[in-house]
């Protein structure tokens, strides 16, 4: 079992510092932005500056509204800081209207690019571009029209998120109304020569051709009652049926001969015993559908298993950043706080090199906020260093 074992954490080698003592500069090529229409010269509220608040209202718990961020543009420290006025809240609210949030995308995928993978052993280094996609929902107010759902009492925007597995954070994301198609999301995130895993196409299997003439790779998992006929079939070594392999097959058609054609090249569908039982006492059995064939089974079986990195990714987002609050009631402002919320999560990652927790969260919040000291904080880093490494494979 290999193990990502990190470098060791010294003052100078973290290269994530400079991006936490420059808040303010990470955001500076867009200060100009959205000025055009202020002819009278007279504004005091910038793009740099609402997208820095943005961020310190996720490094600050105790600012839960967006009359707590306004209250922050009141404080000294943070007006000689950061080059913030003091602001009113019509001011703030303007602001999630006034400028545009594909520039803070683009910070976003600027920042992912710098994530560096963790691995040791072939299996990591055959995973290392693995990406899991996935959406999650974000409640809304009734008022929210666009961000349409069940019913007009009950709205919500969702998130979709390509999320990179083994280099601990997120590469892109999507903004949409809450009953927007997770599979449609999917075809705007993927990108030609990635690998992806996702549980959205059960039933699309135009998609799984679609992303194969891309070209990329996919993991997707399908009912467990799905059709196909088997071109080739595929002894499970010792080591997949360890991983929970039933079978491994190579496809020449998914679906039925009435409603499909014969695959214009192979697949292969892996059975995976997941240990459970259903309702009705049966095993449970997951049918994952994949175009690397080259892969062993049980890495093909681990590949899925990683899938809920994207899970407890929203669950971090969500539950620890505090991203269920929307501060914004248009799109664009909420486009805005999700991907300010992925860039602070990039920040930490690309500080401590491995995905973040609440405990390194809560320490990098002190010291934003001026109760830890530099030194007290890279302590803390190189003690969760020196414990025992997770292991990489599950």
């Amino acid at each position: 079992m290999g193990y990502c074992v990190p470098a060791p954490v010294i003052a100078h080698n973290l290269p994530g510092l400079q991006y936490f003592r420059l808040l303010g500069p990470l955001f500076d090529h867009l200060h100009a932005v959205g000025t055009a229409r202020d002819r009278a010269g007279n504004r005091q509220l910038f793009y740099d500056q609402y997208a820095t608040l943005l961020l310190l209202y996720f490094f600050n718990p105790t600012v839960t509204s967006l009359r707590g961020l306004q209250q922050l543009t009141t404080f000294a420290h943070v007006q000689a800081q950061f080059g913030i006025r003091r602001t009113s809240l019509g001011a703030l609210s303007e602001a999630a209207s006034v400028f545009d949030a594909a520039l803070l995308h683009a910070v976003l995928t600027a920042l992912s690019a710098q994530l560096q993978p963790h691995l040791s052993g072939a299996e990591q280094a055959a995973l290392a571009s693995l990406t899991a996609v996935d959406g999650s929902l974000l409640p809304a107010l009734p008022r929210m029209l666009w961000a349409v759902w069940q019913d007009d009492q009950h709205r919500a925007a969702k998130m979709h998120v390509a999320f990179a597995v083994l280099r601990h954070g997120p590469v892109d994301v999507t903004v949409t109304a809450g009953n927007a198609s997770e599979r449609a999301e999917l075809r705007r995130l993927v990108q030609p020569g990635g690998f992806y895993v996702f549980d959205r196409g059960s039933i699309d299997y135009d998609l799984f051709q679609e992303l194969h003439d891309l070209p990329c790779s996919f993991l997707g998992r399908v009912k467990t009652n799905v059709s196909y006929e088997v071109q080739e079939e595929h002894p499970v070594s010792a080591a997949a049926r360890a991983a929970g392999v039933e079978r491994d097959v190579v496809l020449r058609r998914l679906g039925t001969a009435h409603h499909t054609r014969l695959l214009p090249q192979p697949f292969r569908l892996v059975q995976v015993a997941t240990g459970k039982t259903d309702a009705d006492g049966a095993p449970e059995v997951m049918v994952l559908v994949t175009n690397r064939l080259d892969l062993d089974a049980e890495l093909v079986a681990l590949a899925y298993k990683y899938r809920w990195a994207v899970e407890l990714f929203f669950r971090w987002v969500k539950c620890v950043l505090g991203c269920r609050h929307l501060l914004s009631q248009t799109a664009n402002g909420v486009r805005m706080q999700v991907y300010v919320a992925l860039i602070a999560s990039l920040l930490i990652s690309l500080w401590v090199g491995r995905a973040p927790t609440k405990r390194t969260y809560e320490m990098l919040c002190f010291y934003l906020s001026g109760w830890a000291s530099e030194t007290e904080l890279i302590t803390h880093l190189e003690r969760l260093h020196q414990k025992a490494p997770p292991p990489c494979k599950n």
